[in-house]
């Protein structure tokens, strides 16, 4: 068995959920749209940027969710997965993950975003492990608006998916070969661990990354490889 990693936002989809459950929120009338989508397109210029603190980000994301209660977030996103994600999936990117599924990988995905978003997401990939940050749950499993634990972003994808991997008496060395895919220099510190880094879709930064180190780029959402 190998180990298939995939970031998501960029990578496998072609747009930035995160951002994109954002802008759904301010389309619908959900939140205040002027004052939201300000503090939205910041946010995601910081990550873009890799100057993002993801502990202030997150508890902002957390905090618009604490509003709603779960049986309303869940409808909301029941519609977000209809409007925005499932137009967004290419079948490019739902081969290479199955071609991984039906090798018999152990297939995750690690994402910076929260679970509460990109769960529905990955059921969509039919991908079972999904490491992700994650909300604080109150008993009737409203969003309290905290984070638990460390945010999966940068260097915390190394500690979650080593924390993952532990869980099931493994560790990466274990695999003969591990893959991750991936868009972001934000990406660079697990992309340096695995045995098959691959600069999928990447920016202007891992792209450069990428050449200098003679990693693999993959142009996913164009269906072929350089």
């Amino acid at each position: 068995m190998n180990l298939a990693l995939f970031d998501l936002d960029h990578t496998l989809i072609p747009i930035d959920s995160d951002h994109e459950w954002g802008e759904y929120l301010s389309r619908s009338g959900l939140v205040d749209a002027l004052s939201f989508r300000q503090a939205n397109d910041e946010w995601f210029a910081h990550y873009q940027a890799g100057t993002l603190d993801p502990v202030k980000y997150l508890e902002f994301a957390f905090g618009i969710l604490s509003q709603f209660p779960r049986e309303k977030l869940d409808q909301m996103h029941r519609d977000f997965m209809q409007e925005v994600i499932r137009p967004a999936v290419l079948q490019h990117a739902r081969d290479l993950v199955k071609q991984h599924l039906d090798a018999g990988d152990l297939v995750a995905i690690v994402t910076a975003t929260n679970q509460f978003v990109t769960a529905p997401i990955a059921e969509l990939f039919e991908v079972e492990h999904l490491i992700a940050a994650l909300p604080e749950l109150d008993s009737g499993g409203n969003i309290t608006g905290k984070l638990l634990g460390t945010p999966t972003y940068g260097p915390g994808k190394i500690v979650h998916t080593e924390a993952w991997l532990s869980r099931m008496g493994k560790t990466l060395a274990d695999f003969e070969r591990s893959y991750f895919y991936s868009d972001s220099q934000n990406d660079i510190p697990l992309l340096e661990r695995v045995t098959d880094p691959i600069a999928t879709n990447p920016n202007d930064k891992l792209k450069a990354h990428a050449i200098a180190r003679g990693w693999p780029i993959l142009n996913l959402f164009d269906g072929h490889a350089q």
